[in-house]
């Protein structure tokens, strides 16, 4: 049985390593930009690695959250009690911001200014209802992912919760990312907004995903995992 700071030092890991190689590879992007770049592949596939990595090498510490609105599924299906969510969201922010601030003194500066140190944003025109909607939508399917493999006993394996987790963002960024940025994790948007003081259409980034996390782990709670 781990420790309730053993677990707050996962989830700022964790977290810090999905900011540190999905942000940087956001920079890195922009750095080989003559050089053909990453593209959206490539840091889709950056975003999708760390978190497979950092469940299967954490999640059996404090869950594997690395994500407020993974862990707001864990509240609302009683999982969690919320002393410890918000604790679990104080460590997930601090991570996301120490990995944020340490890209921004390593990064060359007209690199990281030039993305916002990877801040998710969202395309021209593109309206802050439709953006919550998809965030909203791609996150429900992470969190859905999330009950599937890591919490129910009768699905998956918990051997594979990190390669199926990991998978689901990196779909979800090659569906959302090139109109809303793909943050699914307010975590995710608000490291790198601090460290850039980039704040546009913030509240984008909890809203839809927080919302999306609530439902799929109360639909999941409700519908699979309660004895009929």
């Amino acid at each position: 049985m781990y420790s309730t700071w053993q677990k707050l030092i996962a989830e700022f890991i964790g977290t810090f390593a999905l900011i540190f190689f999905g942000a940087g590879a956001v920079c890195t992007d922009q750095y080989l930009h003559g050089a053909g770049g990453l593209g959206l592949l490539g840091i889709a596939l950056a975003h999708g690695l760390a978190i497979a990595i950092m469940v299967s090498a954490l999640g059996h510490i404090s869950g594997g959250h690395f994500n407020p609105a993974v862990t707001i599924g864990f509240w609302v299906t009683k999982r969690v009690n919320t002393i410890d969510t918000v604790l679990y969201w104080v460590a997930q922010v601090a991570g996301a911001t120490a990995a944020a601030f340490l890209l921004k003194v390593i990064v060359p500066e007209e690199t990281w200014r030039t993305v916002a140190l990877g801040v998710p944003e969202l395309a021209r025109d593109f309206p802050r209802w439709a953006a919550m909607a998809l965030e909203g939508v791609t996150t429900f399917f992470l969190v859905l992912v999330v009950f599937a493999t890591a919490v129910d006993e009768k699905g998956a394996f918990k051997s594979i919760a990190g390669f199926g987790i990991g998978l689901t963002i990196t779909l979800g960024i090659l569906v959302a990312g090139p109109l809303t940025g793909a943050a699914l994790n307010p975590a995710r948007a608000f490291g790198p907004a601090l460290a850039a003081t980039h704040w546009a259409n913030h509240g984008v980034y909890w809203v839809g995903p927080l919302a999306g996390g609530f439902l799929a782990g109360l639909l999941y709670d409700s519908l699979f995992l309660k004895k009929p």
